[in-house]
């Protein structure tokens, strides 16, 4: 990284840590905290001249959907994982804000984010955290925000030179399972089963994988597969399984490829990775062995492109219907949404259509596309780099696009201006909106505003402000949608809440 680049991102750490609170030493892994009430994020510059709310609130408009088959070892859909359910749709069946009466809360934590959340059976939020030393699991009170409990997972790796903010070994992804349980990665090579409790955590199970990870590499997602395989992905190319029952790992590599994205699963037994060559479907061998079943190379560009953590595609693979898969590739001069077959079954040509998104020489995605019934909808996320990319006014390539896939080929039908710099977006079926998390461009106080799109439309139904500066950052962070049918958004610093007003 070139100094001038350096200098600007340890300036950036810290702003944060002098508006969030520095962090205390990590606690030893697997020993519960208990949890401490937290202040609110620092609102930042109060400008009358920053607009709190534009837009006006609307009624729900349920859109037409096709049905995510409940998993039967994870949570209940919609709560189970950073992308909603085992085939990655981030569509929630459920509500969110229509903009009546909007309020913001928020909740600081330091300088920590809670990549993942989910929602265990109290409805409380279950979240894989990670800050500048390492991860921990943190039990959160959705009325208050307030972390009820801890439970570090890992520490970060420091000898290994990453960027603390780019890193996502071992402490971006975890799923919940059916039994409230959570299952977490970790940055030792090893697999965490823990117990949600109604006081906090407990952890019940460890699962050794580092036979399957050489030197150097790391754990980057898991998920299970229909008859209860843990399967797991490496950051170096490595696939492979756990099997609860015995503990025993199988695995494969694919060697000379990247994994930094998580990956679908469904009913057949199919598993779906994206590394930054090929798309790939995976199937378990009867002692539990990944197999490829089938491999299709995309056009992975020339260059990794600002806004991305890898030359390739940034998407978790997405699962449309019962017959599609859905990424984006990387292509030069403008990146596309690409639909392929996801049957196991040989075919002649797998891919199905591919749709150009966003400007000539500005397109980029490092977040995973929305599935609406056969519309997909992607994010552009080119120019981001670091925190201080959206600091001083500037922001990121502006774009939002939906595209239609049928069998006919595919088409956009709309694109939005809103400028979303790295927000995982979200749908509600029952409002009929898209949720991101927007950060205008030009406004030097440095606003962020979450923000809602009529899927139907593209147009920009509302947006409401929830502060000014680089602490309500959400760098990479997913959008989530609670059973109270309010907004949960993690940032650099704690968690945003925005909910309708009574």
């Amino acid at each position: 990284m070139p100094s001038n680049r350096r200098a600007a991102l340890a300036c950036a750490l810290a702003a944060l840590v002098t508006a969030g609170g520095a962090l205390s030493a990590a606690p030893t892994a697997g020993a519960q905290v208990a949890g401490a009430v937290a202040a609110p994020i620092p609102p930042g510059v109060l400008d009358p001249t920053v607009p709190t709310f534009e837009g006006a609130a609307v009624e729900d408009r349920p859109l037409p959907r096709l049905e995510v088959p409940r998993h039967p070892f994870m949570a209940p859909t919609g709560q189970n994982s950073m992308h909603n359910d085992a085939y990655a749709t981030d569509a929630y069946a459920g509500g969110g804000p229509t903009g009546k009466g909007l309020t913001v809360s928020s909740a600081s934590y330091g300088v920590v984010e809670c990549a993942t959340i989910t929602f265990d059976r109290r409805g409380r939020i279950v979240g894989l955290c990670g800050g500048l030393e390492g991860f921990q699991l943190m039990l959160i009170d959705p009325e208050t925000l307030e972390a009820r409990a801890t439970m570090p997972t890992s520490q970060r790796d420091f000898t290994s030179g990453a960027n603390p903010l780019t890193d996502l070994c071992g402490g971006a992804y975890f799923y919940l399972d059916h039994r409230d349980r959570a299952i977490v990665e970790t940055t030792d090579g090893t697999i965490l089963v823990v117990q949600v409790t109604a006081t906090g955590f407990e952890l019940k199970k460890t699962y050794d994988v580092t036979s399957a990870i050489p030197d150097g590499d790391c754990l980057i997602a898991l998920m299970p597969d229909w008859n209860g395989l843990i399967w797991f992905v490496t950051n170096d190319g490595g696939v492979g399984t756990v099997d609860p029952a015995t503990s025993k790992v199988r695995s494969l590599r694919r060697d000379g490829e990247a994994i930094v994205n998580s990956f679908a699963t469904d009913e057949t037994g199919g598993v779906y990775v994206v590394t930054d060559h090929a798309l790939y479907r995976f199937d378990a061998r009867a002692d539990g062995t990944p197999k490829v079943t089938w491999r299709q190379a995309y056009d992975r560009g020339s260059t990794q492109k600002p806004g991305q953590l890898s030359r390739g595609s940034g998407t978790t693979p997405t699962l449309v219907g019962k017959d599609l898969v859905v990424i984006t590739d990387n292509a030069d001069p403008r990146m596309q949404v690409v639909s392929y077959e996801r049957a196991a079954k040989r075919v002649a040509d797998r891919e199905v259509c591919r749709e150009p998104v966003f400007a000539r020489g500005a397109s980029a995605t490092e977040n995973s596309i929305v599935a609406v019934g056969r519309s997909v909808i992607a994010e552009n996320n080119y120019g981001y780099e670091n925190p201080t990319t959206t600091t001083l006014g500037r922001s990121t390539t502006p774009g939002v696009a939906r595209v239609d896939v049928t069998r006919k080929g595919c088409g956009t039908m709309w694109q939005s201006q809103e400028i979303a710099p790295t927000s995982v977006p979200k749908v509600s079926l029952r409002t009929g909106l898209l949720y991101v998390y927007a950060k205008p461009e030009g406004v030097p106080q440095d606003p962020w505003y979450f923000t809602a799109i009529d899927v139907r439309t593209g147009k920009t139904a509302w947006r409401r402000l929830t502060g000014t500066g680089i602490q309500w950052n959400n760098h990479y962070a997913a959008i989530y949608l609670g059973p109270d049918r309010a907004a949960y958004v993690a940032t650099l610093s704690g968690l945003v809440k925005v909910e309708d007003g009574s």
